[in-house]
């Protein structure tokens, strides 16, 4: 089975990669860079924006460069505060050969008021690195690995995205 991810970011490949194995098999995710068409750091609506856009920008690559896929799949990570509290979230969306699209999120964590304007002005992610003293928080096991204490990782978050998104998939015309 050819997956192709809208990114190049090997935790949200990790996490694609292992909410697929869990029902299918023989699969192969390639990574591709394409733009979400979104800022750095997508706020609500712009979360669900950016995967779409990346599912979109990555139909167009595939096309141009004669790349057969089954499934088309990206997500966006960002803050919301749709209901009424600041968390982060992950965003997935797939799209089969046949052009049915379907979207799932990961659960999400609390983000302190305190670093919202911070976070709006630059990203999630470079807080990350300032309050853990590391680099590329955002890549791997991201920053919500210190925040679990090693618990839940940026590959969890991503996978159960996944998972949520493909629930439309693999209940045959029961979810669909």
């Amino acid at each position: 089975m050819k997956i192709l991810i809208g990114t190049k970011n090997p935790g949200k490949i990790e996490g694609a990669k292992k909410a697929f194995e869990r029902y299918f098999s023989n699969v192969d995710i390639e990574g591709i860079a394409v733009d979400s068409e979104v800022p750095d750091q997508p706020i609500n609506s712009e979360i669900l924006k950016g995967a779409k856009n990346r599912i979109k920008n990555l139909k167009k690559y595939a096309k141009e460069n004669k790349i057969e896929s089954d499934f088309y799949i990206a997500s966006e990570a960002g803050i919301t505060n749709s209901l009424g509290e600041w968390i982060d979230i992950n965003c997935a969306v797939i799209e089969n050969k046949e052009g049915f699209q379907s979207i799932g999120t990961s659960q999400g964590f609390p983000i302190p008021e305190k670093y919202i304007e911070e976070i709006r002005k630059t990203e999630l992610g470079k807080i990350m690195d300032r309050l853990f003293n590391k680099k590329d928080t955002g890549k791997g096991n991201g920053g919500i690995s210190y925040l679990s204490k090693g618990e839940i990782t940026r590959i969890d978050l991503s996978k159960n995205a996944f998972i949520m998104a493909l629930t439309r998939f693999i209940n045959g015309d029961l979810w669909k």
